[in-house]
């Protein structure tokens, strides 16, 4: 409180000179040097904290605009999952392969499934085929195997006892 007082009074003793008329020297000599000293050293602090404050701001201001731009990837990260997955779900009801799925157009459910109606009719209805055969549909019925012969005996040829033995011999002495 004793500072208010000396700063009052101070600034009651300049109010009462003519800012015009008086020199430095005269508001210099009516403060006596401790004061005068005094304060330079709050000046000093002064300016050191309001530095300070600047730095800290700074700094505040560096890490909320990182916070926001943090904030504003994730939710464009989140914006495009709920794409995808809106795509999938659209296209797992439609019966399309993952590829056909990736090209589908549009940003709301309605969209996306007008949309893949338009692709399966520009496929002719192949599109819940196997990705792996081409897109084809399994044929209908039980699968049938594709043999394909290998060496077929003659039935009328029976085979000798004695070269079987002598086969079998072999090879287990890794003759053959």
């Amino acid at each position: 409180m004793a500072k208010d007082d000396d700063t009052t009074e101070h600034d009651e003793k300049d109010d009462e000179k003519d800012p015009g008329k008086g020199s430095e020297k005269e508001t210099e000599e009516g403060v006596p040097p401790a004061v005068k000293a005094a304060l330079r050293k709050a000046n000093k602090e002064a300016e050191t904290y309001r530095l300070k404050l600047k730095e800290l701001e700074d700094r505040d201001k560096s890490e909320t605009d990182k916070l926001q731009d943090r904030v504003t990837v994730a939710e464009k990260r989140a914006e495009e999952a709920e794409a995808r997955a809106l795509r999938l779900e659209v296209a797992a009801e439609k019966g399309l392969t993952l590829t056909q799925a990736k090209r589908l157009v549009g940003s709301t459910k309605d969209e996306l499934e007008a949309d893949a109606d338009e692709l399966l009719e520009s496929f002719g209805g192949a599109a819940g085929g196997n990705p792996d055969n081409g897109g084809r549909k399994p044929p209908p019925g039980k699968p049938k195997e594709k043999l394909r012969p290998g060496h077929v005996p003659d039935a009328t040829e029976e085979p000798d006892a004695d070269k079987v033995a002598d086969l079998v011999f072999k090879q287990s002495r890794g003759g053959l």
